[in-house]
């Protein structure tokens, strides 16, 4: 029967401080701007950068001076180095960049709260005090009005979708917003947002495109004023291309390739507008037009921004105000589903991911920190945030998970309430330490082989190839404009790539693979060492097989536990072997308690503690030290007990689970 122990978190400190293996990164911006270099990003140093973080949505960006101070040295503790400022100007969640809290409405979008901004300033003087960067969006959710001389403002959605791409006058109003915010002058840091090399990563607009048909979503309506002004605008192109095409009655969403083939010259317009402008502000960092893909199309689009961006999340559940079910699925238990990713990475741009996310309540979302991690490594992407650490700044108050809000929706979406807030969840944030460790240092090399997908038709969509080989190779797609320099093998985006064992995937590096049959998967490198997925899968209670022991270089595991992630890094300069400090994190199943399903229905989101099932396993480390001891650590940072140890041929041995069971292990010297 499980074991279940109290796991709370606590809204100003983490268990647990490993911010001083980057004591050096310290401030943000030491290294000088962040510039990029072929796949690479680097600082005007030479410094590679690499980044793991979180990000803050709507009212989180606006959290008093106090709060600031403390929620970035929690962050800092776990080791992430980005936050992504996200959703500014969500007049749904206050405050937001237009007003501190709800009372006289705000008669136009132009013009930015004293008072919010002042928070904000002081939210990114306290990030770049503790060594942590920001990636920030010009247009996320603006809510156009008639006071802005937009015409039917108040019939548009979120960010004017897909009309905001290409009427004139909008993107006049979205240079404007971006030539405020850049200008900015912060009174702590004593800098012009422009000037700050805090800042490493700008969205220009967030979540957008002209492949998507808008008017499918909740509260988003067709406009014939603005279709008749895409209608007039394609007829001006054709005319300039000597192109036949019915562009007066044509629906606006076919994919044929005439009007794909508009769609990419608009997209690339705008980016090179929005773009050229920050550019002509003084924005010396990379910046990318939009992280929305639905097809080839954006990813081509690709070419007019600094790096590539998508979003990637492993879900499927309907969430609405009364109805809450959600849909299990293990990472480990098929084919990868990152393919996404790798298609948008054009050869020779970086890649930096600003969403993605395993999301609660998910039973087996512990993979998702791990997994993502470790591809991004193997991929050699620059680095991603996670959607989203929280969506306000009341924390102090909040004791469960997916409840962020007292009421079932924020801006008439169900999911804000908590769904997706990681703050406080040990299967997701509780292995963020391990993660930063990885894609800061690198813990996990690069794949050796570079493939190349030629792309052949833009009209599509096609991810089946990268999703076959992302935990293999490196990946990057190539289309007209994209150089194939240094790629090792080019394949075309219609092969079906094929492995000798279709149920072993092991990356040309050998430092991860899966186990399709076992559901199981392993990061085995000499800093850090996981096993994750069903790990105790099948196994009898009293006597287990040993040819079900999961075998490292340098460490094997036996887990009782039939689903568990099991994470050991060395917190030293040294590798495992030689470290006298590492951290071990075993962490499952997490819940709130009285948690109530029916099926995958929810019945009952649950109350406080927050417990997380304790993971019981023999645990084999091979080290030159022979004096380790393994202490577990609780969620309130306590040393709860010693746990009994032996060394014998090289090799610590010990058992997790049964005694001072804990998420956490500091293993040091006694």
């Amino acid at each position: 029967m499980s074991n279940y122990i109290p796991t709370p978190a606590y809204y100003d400190r983490m268990p647990i401080d490993i911010s001083f293996v980057f004591e050096n990164e310290k401030p943000a911006g030491k290294h000088g701007f962040l510039k990029c270099d072929g796949d690479d990003a680097r600082f005007e140093d030479g410094t590679l950068g690499k980044f793991w973080g979180v990000m803050f949505n709507g009212g989180a960006n606006f959290q008093t001076h106090e709060y600031s101070e403390k929620v970035a040295r929690r962050i800092a503790m776990t080791g992430c180095n980005i936050v992504r400022l996200h959703q500014l100007d969500a007049e749904w969640c206050m405050p937001n960049i237009y007003q501190l809290h709800p009372g006289p409405s705000p008669k136009d979008t132009r013009h930015f709260s004293d008072e919010c901004m002042d928070r904000l300033d002081y939210l990114i003087y306290c990030l770049k005090k503790e060594g942590i960067y920001l990636s920030i969006d010009m247009l996320t959710y603006r809510k156009f009005k008639l006071g802005d001389g937009v015409k039917f403002a108040n019939k548009l959605g979120d960010a004017a979708r897909f009309y905001g791409m290409f009427d004139p006058y909008m993107i006049e109003l979205q240079k404007e917003t971006a030539t405020n915010i850049w200008n900015h002058y912060n009174p702590y840091t004593k800098l012009c947002y422009k000037d700050d090399p805090a800042f490493a990563f700008c969205v220009a607009c967030n979540e957008n495109d002209l492949i998507y048909d808008v008017s499918q979503r909740k509260n988003y309506f067709r406009i014939p004023y603005y279709d008749d002004m895409f209608r007039a605008q394609m007829k001006e192109w054709l005319a300039e291309n000597n192109i036949e095409y019915d562009a007066d009655n044509c629906d606006l969403f076919s994919k044929d390739d005439v009007m794909m083939q508009y769609k990419l010259y608009k997209t690339e317009q705008f980016y090179d507008t929005l773009i050229g402008h920050m550019r002509k502000l003084g924005v010396k960092i990379p910046i990318v037009g939009s992280n929305w893909s639905h097809g080839n199309l954006t990813v081509v689009a690709g070419r007019k921004s600094d790096f590539t961006d998508a979003h990637r999340y492993v879900f499927d559940w309907h969430w609405s105000e009364k109805e809450k079910t959600a849909f299990n699925k293990a990472i480990t238990d098929g084919e990868s589903m990152l393919g996404a990713m790798a298609h948008v990475k054009l050869n020779k741009k970086p890649a930096f991911f600003t969403e993605w996310d395993v999301v609660w309540p998910n039973s087996y979302r512990a993979l998702g920190a791990p997994y993502f991690a470790a591809v991004s490594c193997l991929q050699n992407w620059t680095g991603m945030t996670i959607h989203t650490y929280s969506y306000g700044s009341f924390l102090e108050r909040i004791d469960v998970l997916g409840k962020e809000s007292v009421s079932d929706t924020v801006g008439g979406t169900a999911y804000r309430e908590g769904i997706f807030s990681i703050w406080n969840d040990p299967a997701k944030f509780g292995l963020f330490y391990h993660s930063a460790l990885m894609v800061r240092r690198g813990d996990v090399k690069p794949a050796k082989k570079l493939v190349g997908v030629k792309m052949t038709d833009i009209t599509k969509n096609t991810v089946t190839p990268y999703n076959a080989l992302i935990e293999t190779h490196r990946l990057c797609t190539l289309c007209d404009g994209v150089p194939e320099d240094d790629v090792d093998e080019i394949i075309y985006d219609y092969d079906r790539p094929k492995r000798e064992d279709p149920k072993k995937i092991v990356s040309d590096t050998g430092e991860l693979w899966r186990d399709l049959k076992r559901s199981i998967g392993v990061v085995d490198t000499p800093m850090t060492k996981i096993t994750y997925g069903f790990l105790g899968r099948g196994l009898p209670d009293s006597s287990r097989r040993p040819d079900m022991s999961i075998n490292l270089n340098g460490m094997s595991v036996d887990c009782m536990t039939d689903f568990g992630v099991i994470a050991l890094s060395s917190l030293s300069n040294d590798p495992i072997e030689k470290s006298d400090h590492m951290l071990l994190t075993t962490i499952g199943r997490a819940r709130n308690t009285g948690a109530q399903f029916d099926g995958e229905k929810m019945i009952d989101v649950g109350h406080a503690p927050i417990v997380s099932e304790v993971i019981e396993a023999d645990i084999k480390i091979k080290t030159d030290i022979k004096e380790l001891a393994v202490w577990g650590v609780n969620s309130d940072g306590y040393y709860v007990g010693k746990l009994e140890t032996e060394y014998e041929d090289g090799y610590m041995k010990f058992h997790v689970g049964n005694h001072f069971p804990a998420q956490y292990y500091l293993i040091m010297m006694d």
